[in-house]
């Protein structure tokens, strides 16, 4: 048996998507392996950036220069915000492998490539052409097939219950 770099796809519109994706980050840099974080669509300021960053082999990188959501954009915005993801991707992925990164974790790209700010095609592009060492990870909801298709494990949170149902606004070391 080989050990082989997989994908690992965390989606669903349940939480716990960029949970299992830091905790992975955490595990890699614990045995020494040299961590890539690319947050897209948000802005770095959230716990989990706050404890990855204290971490030496851990790079962060965030993408959301309008710190809105994508439906809170206006047109200059929504470029402003390709413009900045795309380029967190290009620095994300070529850092990776330049420097021989273990884990590649890319947050919320599903949404990334949704809403238009980054091409899809680039994504396949680069995860058929990846080295054979870099596992990475891909997150957010509503992946494509061709996305579900490259990945090796593929695991759905489903929402079953939240706070945010009866009204119960996104908390500070929970939701964020």
């Amino acid at each position: 048996m080989t050990n082989k770099a997989c994908v690992h796809l965390y989606c669903g519109d349940g939480k716990g998507k960029t949970t299992a994706a830091v905790g992975l980050a955490v595990r890699a840099a614990g045995h020494g392996g040299a961590v890539v974080v690319a947050q897209f669509l948000k802005d770095g300021t959230s716990g989990e950036c706050w404890s990855l960053s204290k971490l030496e082999n851990v790079t962060l990188l965030a993408a959301n220069p309008v710190r809105k959501f994508s439906f809170q954009m206006d047109e200059e915005e929504k470029k402003r915000t390709a413009d900045a993801v795309q380029r967190t991707f290009a620095a994300a992925t070529g850092f990776a492998v330049r420097e021989g990164a273990r884990l590649l974790v890319l947050d919320e790209v599903c949404a990334a490539i949704s809403c238009g700010f980054l091409d899809e095609q680039a994504v396949l592009d680069f995860l058929d052409s990846r080295p054979g060492t870099l596992e990475v990870v891909l997150t957010g909801r509503d992946p494509s097939d061709a996305l579900r298709q490259r990945a090796d494990y593929i695991t759905e949170m489903v929402k079953r219950r939240h706070p945010f149902d009866n009204g119960v606004a996104a908390r500070e070391g929970v939701e964020w």
